[in-house]
């Protein structure tokens, strides 16, 4: 189905539901549960992962239903940062190589392990705006600071303003 993909109740509200459209009314709620993480998780991701599950599930948008999407975006920061350091440990013994490789007939190519840290950077940048974890997702959730105060123009003409 083309469009938009729908955005959840909770983000809906947790930005101040700024379209003011109606919210939707039984919305399936994921059990509560802090999810475990996944034993496949090598020792980056695991750290990734500890990193940033208990604060992701104390703000209500990481649970157990959840638990593959996020081991994803563990994996893709670990094969991100695995990728960056193979390369920094390429240029430190060849500087001038260390962003290109030459092939068996002598011509110049971009080093594979660049292909390969820039797709894991892409995966690990489209999972983390799903959990909230870009500056750009985090401006769709700000919550404004002046809601509940009272507007300097409140009870000039005729009583209150619009909010």
């Amino acid at each position: 189905m083309p469009g938009r993909k729908p955005k959840p109740t909770k983000l809906k509200i947790l930005e101040g539901n700024p379209g003011k459209q109606r919210l939707p009314k039984g919305e399936p709620m994921p059990d509560t549960g802090m999810p475990e993480a996944p034993e496949h998780l090598d020792k980056y991701a695991r750290e990734e992962w500890d990193r940033l599950a208990p604060g992701l599930h104390a703000l209500g948008i990481l649970y157990e239903v959840d638990r593959g999407p996020f081991a994803a975006y563990c994996k893709a920061y670990s094969l991100w940062r695995r990728a960056e350091e193979s390369l920094a440990k390429k240029s430190e013994s060849n500087p001038d190589l260390g962003m290109v490789q030459v092939t068996k007939s002598g011509n110049i190519i971009q080093h594979t392990l660049l292909g390969v840290a820039n797709k894991a950077a892409a995966d690990m940048v489209r999972y983390a705006a799903e959990f909230g974890l870009t500056p750009s997702a985090r401006a769709r959730l700000a919550i404004d600071p002046g809601r509940g105060k009272k507007s300097k123009f409140e009870g000039l003409i005729g009583g209150k303003t619009k909010k």
